[in-house]
């Protein structure tokens, strides 16, 4: 039996576009409490011996976190080389401004602790908060901008790509929001994580700041709903090549109204469980840190992560990355794939080792399971 009869392209394509928000939210759900961990810093521990406590509360975890991020990019990469390709071109400042925020953090984690000095560690802090800062905030702005379209487009005869936009462009208001909306996500779930791992005082500036983050990702998430539903222009794909066509974004006919990325809620109602679940995820995590149920806190968090992301593919759903210049160019999941023979070899590749990363994460977090304290911090000379 030939391996390429197993699936349709149709079906691959599928499945990889739900293989890659799987990745992007695995990401945001373990990265994502190392960044808000690290963000809150400053806030929860005011001395030396705290900042202590918190790195090391994610210093154990944060290197096996960051494998989401390769394994999500590498997915973008072999899946889908022109969403890379179009993204990589028109976000490339954005972009080497996050990833600089992802290589510096490391160093100053690793660094900060290397000597006793005052100046010298609070410098080291200072870049741990900010290189965590950016590159949540960038992520949230490069999603707000792909929800608005971005503005590039290909020429119809050579396929090649043109972009017409410009840094400043990204740091549009909406995008901006959507920024501000990534951070408060993040540092929502990194106060439920130190609430879980720390002691006393910070789990308790912990629960606060982690308090007032799932508020304000309550009345972000809403705000940027209303603001999509009645001012920005979604896409409605009016006719395509067939879902196992070749990758020719050329071929289909797009159109753009207002309210078009609520189309999906009413065509499948089910798919109204993912912004449920994003905001009502929030505000279980708010009532959480409230009465200090801080698993609780941790679980809710997760699932408003899950439902935000979640709320942001299937409401753009078949779209991946739409065109503002050209609603034709716009990248969707039936159109810019690689090949079936990549994605199936892929796939093969992924359900080997996918499991076994999961299995691997969890028996760390098992095995790490526990508060961590100035006591521990202090008796254990490797630690940060």
């Amino acid at each position: 039996m030939n391996p390429l009869d197993l699936f349709d392209y149709g079906t691959l394509r599928l499945i990889w576009w739900v293989l890659l928000g799987v990745l992007l939210i695995g990401f945001a759900l373990t990265d994502g409490f190392d960044l808000g961990s690290l963000i809150l810093l400053p806030i929860v521990a005011r001395k030396d011996g705290g900042r202590r406590v918190v790195v090391n509360a994610i210093g154990p975890v944060w290197e096996g976190n960051q494998v989401w991020l390769i394994l999500g990019a590498g997915a973008i990469f072999a899946a889908w080389p022109m969403v890379y390709a179009t993204a990589f071109s028109g976000f490339y400042p954005a972009m080497i401004i996050a990833l600089a925020g992802l290589v510096i953090r490391p160093v100053a984690i690793i660094y900060r602790s290397k000597m006793a000095g005052a100046t010298w560690r609070a410098a080291f802090d200072w870049l741990m908060v900010i290189a965590s800062f950016v590159p949540a905030l960038i992520f949230g702005v490069a999603i707000g901008n792909v929800i608005q379209g971005a503005p590039f487009r290909f020429d119809a005869n050579s396929m090649q790509l043109i972009y017409e936009g410009s840094f400043i462009g990204l740091l549009n208001p909406f995008a901006l929001m959507a920024g501000l909306l990534s951070v408060c996500m993040v540092t929502m779930h990194g106060g439920a994580y130190l609430a879980i791992k720390t002691e006393e005082t910070i789990a308790f500036r912990a629960r606060i700041a982690g308090f007032v983050s799932a508020l304000l990702v309550m009345a972000l998430f809403v705000a940027a709903g209303a603001w999509v539903a009645l001012y920005i222009k979604g896409y409605l794909l009016l006719s395509a090549a067939a879902p196992d066509g070749e990758s020719d974004p050329m071929t289909k006919l797009v159109s753009r109204s207002e309210g078009a990325w609520f189309a999906n809620y009413g065509a499948a109602h089910w798919l109204m469980a993912a912004p449920v679940m994003g905001f009502f995820g929030a505000a279980l995590a708010a009532i959480s840190f409230a009465r200090g149920r801080d698993r609780m806190a941790l679980i809710a968090s997760g699932i408003s992560v899950f439902g935000i992301i979640a709320t942001v593919g299937v409401s753009m759903f078949p779209f991946i990355l739409p065109s503002s210049l050209d609603p034709r160019s716009s990248l969707t999941l039936w159109d810019a794939s690689s090949s079936k023979a990549t994605l199936l070899t892929m796939l093969a590749v992924t359900v080997i080792f996918l499991p076994l990363i999961l299995i691997y994460t969890t028996i760390i977090y098992r095995v790490l399971r526990g508060r961590v304290s100035g006591a521990d911090v202090e008796a254990d000379h490797a630690s940060y």
